[in-house]
């Protein structure tokens, strides 16, 4: 069994996002970042799959080179090899994005080294294309899932169950095969220190795609209409102040 998981590097989900003045980028020196919540997801059930069945790992990302700390990341859980498709820090569209992996991929299997699954978050958490994986697996020519929530592996298949508003559906693909994974499917592990410690140590290799021109022009990014809240408290004879008070001392804004 050999799973090859893509992951993206995105802005931590709990941080606030501000634009640059421009509106053409997001301002990152006060914000941190992540693996997205649905390839956390793919990353444990691709060390579960090899915990349970042997086998090798593999993670991917295109990204700058400050993507290395959430391959690093994936390394830590148990992932044993990595891939930098190394950018100058530019935005992808999906197309050029799958094209890079895909070649990556090719390369992969000419070096003898063929994947069983192909292992995607559903979406990102930043841009929620919903179509690095489809496109991938398009290109590829392999059957693929998505939106899977349960993934059991057996007999040269898979049988993967997503949940959907009329109840679950289940359905069995041959492998090799490209399944998107949804949060929930599992609950990511934290990475040991030891698990750290090799994983600083690990190799990543790193492959430079050629830059591929879009279709599309980005205009500016534009935040979301924040949602106001309003609090109502009632009270008599000055006791809404004193509570007013410790409300604001409690927010850290006295």
């Amino acid at each position: 069994m050999n799973v090859l998981t893509c992951i993206k590097r995105v802005p931590a989900t709990a941080g606030q996002i501000t634009l640059t003045p421009d509106g053409q980028e997001i301002d990152t020196r006060y914000l941190g970042f992540t693996i997205s919540p649905h390839e956390e997801c793919a990353v444990e059930e691709a060390v579960r799959l090899i915990e349970k069945h042997g086998g090798t790992t593999m993670v991917l990302t295109l990204g700058p080179e400050a993507a290395t700390d959430q391959l690093r990341d994936a390394m830590a859980l148990g992932i044993e090899r990595a891939i930098l498709l190394e950018t100058d820090g530019r935005e992808w569209d999906p197309i050029a994005t799958a094209s890079a992996i895909v070649e990556a991929i090719e390369a992969e299997r000419a070096a003898g080294r063929a994947y069983d699954i192909l292992m995607f978050g559903n979406e990102s958490a930043d841009s929620a294309g919903y179509q690095i994986g489809v496109r991938v697996a398009h290109a590829l020519d392999l059957p693929c899932v998505t939106g899977i929530k349960a993934l059991e592996v057996a007999g040269g298949g898979a049988t993967v169950r997503r949940q959907t508003e009329s109840g679950w559906e289940a359905a069995e693909v041959a492998l090799p095969a490209v399944l998107t994974v949804k949060e929930g499917i599992n609950l990511p592990r934290y990475p040991s220190l030891p698990g750290r410690l090799k994983a600083k140590k690990k190799e990543i290799h790193r492959i430079k795609p050629e830059w591929r021109e879009s279709g599309l022009t980005k205009v500016r990014l534009k935040l979301p209409v924040q949602a106001g809240h309003r609090v109502e408290m009632l009270g008599k004879n000055g006791d809404v102040g004193a509570e007013l008070v410790q409300l604001f001392q409690r927010l850290r804004l006295l």
